[in-house]
């Protein structure tokens, strides 16, 4: 590629070193759709003669159709994915494929290739975040009206809808979507005709490719073309904010998984034994789900150092930006493999639940905030609540087994209605606030979500249309 240039050849070493077959290899389809975009602009803009585009273009249609066959072994000599196809083409059609680089450099290529495969990967981790959340609302619907403990710091707080725990992972997750079509939109711009770092002195039209490839816009400026990677970065963004969620829920479910908790039930198909304790079950699915969190933080971080002190534009440093940003994807597609399906078979102990309940303190909020109606300051109804729950401690008594005397000897202002009240589901159920855990503001969350979905849904179809076809 650079003999005129150079009087010895590469040393073999080097050429192992600097390829990036094993990576971009992948991409081979897209850098294929990205040259034939280029060589019909080529052909539009009188650079290249009508027979040379179609000939040109017609190669590499017959390329692709070798890479499908697996028929096309590509050649570490020949440094990437982008130089083996141009060197099949110019075996194939001579001096004619050696016209297909005109106006183009590596820079704005390999920049183009990896956007136009981008996009495909990203519809595909769409319909894997598309069904985990509608997993989620599912979920969500068939559990609204089960109560189970609260938690913070992992110490019962408040009853709560098993609904309103699924709706809280949801609105994570629902999150997570508006940051990837963030990415997405980042990614959707064309950089083909940035050149290697100035444009070019050819009559290019970066219109024409940028509308062949159905990109929403074009790139402005082609020195930051070829130097930023921040549309990478917004894809490992979202993916270690998703991971963290992820991990969290794995998290939470593992830990109401335990014989201590015991009111989660997993399905025996996404759990294993042990080698050698016959009783157990482990969620070990969940566990490693968990640890994927470490993988994506750690590819956001790379490429953060990576880009970190590099000057403008490009440099070598880049060819490695999509090491970790695949590794990342394919981490993705494996989270999607098996998360909606463990979610959908996930079963709920209300019984185990409710015993939790036993000693009636995780009512104590809903004593205070019932003494504030009477007209207790809240800060006085708090303490007079402490009292109470520090005699229950001492004595052994459920809260919900008082006599009103016991009451009235802590808690002057306790009449007959409270008793009716002291319940784990009348407390779940008065909670009815806006985004609250009562049924009603479940299924309101759930149908909420259902709107932004199926807008995030439009949002997808949307990109997905104005995908270029495949080769």
């Amino acid at each position: 590629m650079w003999k005129g240039r150079f009087s010895q050849d590469t040393d073999e070493a080097v050429v192992n070193f600097t390829q990036s077959l094993d990576l971009d290899w992948r991409m081979a389809l897209a850098d294929i759709r990205g040259s034939i975009a280029h060589v019909r602009m080529l052909g539009h803009t009188g650079l290249l003669s009508k027979d040379d585009a179609e000939t040109i273009e017609k190669n590499l249609k017959e390329i692709a159709a070798e890479i499908h066959g697996g028929k096309f072994t590509p050649k570490v000599s020949l440094e990437d994915v982008h130089m083996n196809i141009e060197s099949r083409l110019i075996e194939k059609c001579g001096a004619t494929g050696a016209r297909l680089h005109m106006g183009r450099s590596r820079n704005d290529q390999v920049n183009t290739t990896v956007r136009l495969y981008l996009r495909r990967e990203l519809m595909d981790i769409w319909t894997g975040l598309d069904s985990l959340i509608s997993v989620l609302l599912k979920k969500a619907e068939e559990h609204a009206d089960i109560v189970v403990p609260g938690y913070t710091h992992l110490q019962q707080a408040q009853p709560i809808s098993m609904g309103q725990f699924w709706m809280a992972h949801a609105q994570a997750f629902l999150r997570d979507a508006r940051r990837f079509f963030e990415a997405y939109e980042a990614v959707d711009e064309c950089p083909l005709g940035c050149g290697a770092l100035a444009g070019s002195t050819l009559p290019l039209d970066r219109e024409f490719t940028c509308g062949d490839l159905g990109f929403a816009s074009m790139t402005a400026n082609s020195m930051d073309t070829v130097a930023q990677r921040d549309h990478f970065l917004d894809i490992l963004y979202f993916a270690a904010v998703f991971g963290g969620h992820v991990s969290r829920l794995s998290e939470d479910l593992i830990i109401y998984f335990t014989t201590e908790f015991g009111w989660v039930k997993l399905p025996d198909a996404f759990c294993t034994g042990s080698s050698i304790m016959p009783q157990k079950k482990n969620p070990d699915v969940l566990e490693l789900l968990r640890g994927k969190a470490g993988q994506l933080n750690g590819a956001l971080m790379d490429l953060l150092m990576m880009m970190k002190g590099i000057p403008l534009t490009y440099n070598r440093d880049l060819q490695d930006d999509k090491r970790s940003l695949f590794r990342a994807i394919d981490c993705l597609g494996g989270i999607f493999s098996v998360l909606p399906n463990l979610l959908k078979e996930v079963a709920i102990d209300e019984e185990a639940a409710n015993r939790g309940f036993a000693d009636g303190l995780i009512l104590a909020t809903d004593v205070a905030e019932y003494l504030v109606l009477q007209g207790v300051p809240f800060r006085n109804a708090h303490e007079k609540v402490g009292h109470i729950v520090r005699y229950c401690v001492e004595n052994k008594r459920p809260l919900t087994s008082l006599t009103m005397d016991e009451w009235h000897k802590y808690i002057p202002e306790v009449k007959e209605d409270l008793l009716p009240l002291l319940s784990p589901r009348k407390s779940m159920e008065r909670r009815n606030t806006f985004g609250g855990t009562s049924p009603t503001q479940v299924r309101r969350q759930i149908e909420d979500a259902k709107v932004k979905l199926a807008l995030f849904t439009e949002e997808a179809n949307g990109f997905k249309n104005a995908l270029p076809e495949e080769y």
